[in-house]
């Protein structure tokens, strides 16, 4: 269980360390009408991602034993470049397991970073199994992208940061993969604002998890399953869900485009395709605020090949 106390010690932990990312605010054009919003820019955190605030307090919040042995983790990129960006803070050594498909300028990032990369699997479920042997195998700490207590604790902070940034808003939009994120915002604003997950359509963890109870396996195939595609919702993500009752909406890759190209077009935010998935929400219809409801949304991540956005 996350609470919000979690989250305000992550805040003394990382804060000191990882860059507080600014809001812009916004008008965005729905089928009801302009709108204001209010962009949380986390593409320009450190390592290109909210992430490396879950990685920086896992890391620090090992007990003193342990404080400087090796980290591993699966993903399919965004988590382990924050991991591997914060382990080269720490002077860490830092092994990332990639599923084989994974970007490569992800990929080329991460070694960059100094991180071993080892590419296994075509899923994130693939790189995890390969993860937990290597960790057994050297004694290390093994990471998880989205479903380890001071990861999603770490992410909450970005919602720390809304509620102080954005004190108006009413609800928070928030791109679902594994769930981390959403999680930790939602457990971070205890009730205050509505929070709601959006996911594409074809990696649907969240609302599928929501209609059944409990989390599932899901099968991915979108065009941002680079960062949102984890198979099962993780079991934080979970409870939280419960205790706070995140909504769910379900964009299509698509639109999920045509967002992504308009952050580029009107304000210059190179972002990947996952980053782009909460304004797909409104862009789309797909969720419609009520009359007065303000808006902001956490646009999550920059890891992305600028040469596949839009040109002129």
């Amino acid at each position: 269980m996350i609470i919000r106390e979690e989250v305000l010690a992550a805040r003394e932990r990382v804060g000191p360390l990882v860059r507080r990312t600014p809001v812009l605010r916004v008008v965005l054009p729905t089928p009801g009408g302009d709108i204001p919003v209010a962009l949380k820019l986390e593409q320009l955190q450190l390592g290109g991602s909210f992430k490396i605030r879950g990685s920086l307090n896992a890391m620090l919040n090992r007990d003193g034993a342990h404080r400087d042995s090796p980290v591993v983790i699966a993903s399919g990129g965004n988590a382990g470049i924050a991991a591997a960006t914060a382990a080269g803070m720490l002077g860490i050594v830092c092994t990332v397991v990639v599923p084989a498909a994974a970007p490569t300028v992800k990929v080329d990032r991460l070694r960059a970073l100094g991180a071993e990369v080892v590419l296994d699997g075509e899923r994130y479920a693939d790189a995890y199994l390969r993860a937990s042997a290597i960790a057994a195998q050297r004694g290390a700490q093994q990471l998880h992208a989205y479903d380890l207590p001071d990861v999603v604790a770490g992410a909450g902070v970005v919602g720390l940061e809304l509620a102080e940034e954005v004190p108006e808003a009413d609800t928070v939009l928030v791109a679902v993969g594994g769930g981390g994120l959403v999680a930790g915002i939602a457990a971070a604003l205890a009730g205050e604002k509505s929070v709601v997950g959006v996911e594409p359509s074809g990696a649907p963890t969240l609302s599928s998890a929501l209609a059944a109870g409990s989390p599932v396996d899901v099968a991915v195939h979108s065009i941002a399953a680079d960062a949102l595609g984890a198979t099962r919702l993780g079991d934080i993500a979970m409870d939280v869900a419960r205790r706070t009752g995140i909504g769910s909406v379900l964009v299509e890759d698509e639109a999920i485009t045509e967002a992504r190209n308009l952050l580029w077009r009107e304000f210059r935010l190179a972002v990947e395709h996952a980053a782009a998935a909460p304004i797909t929400a409104l862009l789309s219809g797909a969720y419609a605020p009520a009359e007065g409801e303000r808006v902001a949304a956490v646009i999550c991540g920059a890891n992305t090949d600028p040469t596949t956005l839009p040109t002129g």
